[in-house]
């Protein structure tokens, strides 16, 4: 394979609401916490074990918009993304790192707003729970 490949699938629940920040010419992102977790037994105690992993999710644009509308803490969705890592100086100069994964598609699985979805005003053929950005 000549090319290379850089995609995230995740299928995960909501750490916190989604924080939106708005820029000049009317462009956003929503950003939000994405735990997925493992759950696996001790061999040798017999306990049930459970890890989680928590992902820095970041939307745009409509898809930011849409999320914030619908998904609340705890809503189980499924992502599809790239990674992305990036730096910036913090107030102190300090030099700080994150790594993200900026969102291409998603799909929600449950909402808590989902009596809101048959509400919605989004245009017939729309299915909010299904976006390709």
């Amino acid at each position: 394979m000549n090319g290379t490949l850089n995609k995230v699938i995740l299928i995960g629940h909501l750490g916190d609401e989604v924080k939106m920040h708005y820029f000049e010419g009317g462009n956003c992102i929503g950003r939000f916490p994405l735990a997925t977790n493992e759950v696996y037994i001790n061999k040798t105690t017999g306990e049930k074990i459970t890890s989680t992993e928590w992902h820095n999710i970041v939307v745009r644009n409509k898809a930011a918009e849409i999320c914030e509308k619908y998904l609340s803490k705890g809503d189980k969705i499924y992502i599809e993304g790239r990674i992305k890592s990036r730096q910036w100086q913090a107030e102190d100069g300090a030099t700080k790192y994150t790594t993200e994964i900026q969102v291409t598609e998603f799909t929600f699985l449950t909402t808590k707003k989902e009596t809101d979805l048959s509400k919605s005003s989004l245009p017939s053929g729309s299915a909010p729970d299904d976006f390709n950005v």
